[in-house]
């Protein structure tokens, strides 16, 4: 079974993240293990709904981030690419400010597809938001 790649380190990734989405929602990789990719994102005007509360396509982001990037640290990226196919996510409990923590862990490391469990939870430990990240590895230069 693939595993991350034990060379990268957050500050690593953190620094490959300018001018992306990732970088506009101010999400920031915190902790990576060999099954595993946690962040942290701000609950702030770029990730609020109108009405206050964090919204629900920014958590959405949040797990597709961690999937895909995660998924990204288990290949050779000179030779597959992780494309996200399949999120769903269930919102438990709403937040207003602070920040909102996010992990992924590996449920499923194949040669062709990879599935990450993902929760997302409050600066008081309590989750938010439960998801799952289907991730397809494709061939960069298929023949």
């Amino acid at each position: 079974m693939p595993v991350i790649n034990p060379t990268v380190t957050p500050d690593l990734l953190n620094e490959s993240t300018g001018g992306n989405m990732v970088s506009h929602l101010g999400i920031e990789y915190t902790d990576i293990g060999a099954d595993y990719l946690s962040a942290k994102m701000p609950v702030d005007a770029r990730t609020k709904q109108p009405f206050g509360l964090l919204h629900g396509g920014a958590s959405a982001a949040l797990i597709e981030t961690l999937g895909s990037v995660a998924s990204s640290l288990c290949v050779d990226l000179s030779e597959q690419i992780p494309v996200g196919v399949e999120i769903n996510a269930n919102h438990l409990r709403s937040v207003t400010d602070g920040y909102v923590f996010g992990t992924a862990k590996a449920i499923h490391l194949g040669r062709r597809t990879h599935v990450w469990d993902v929760t997302i939870t409050d600066e008081a430990g309590r989750r938010v938001c439960v998801g799952r990240l289907t991730v397809m590895i494709i061939d960069r230069n298929p023949e």
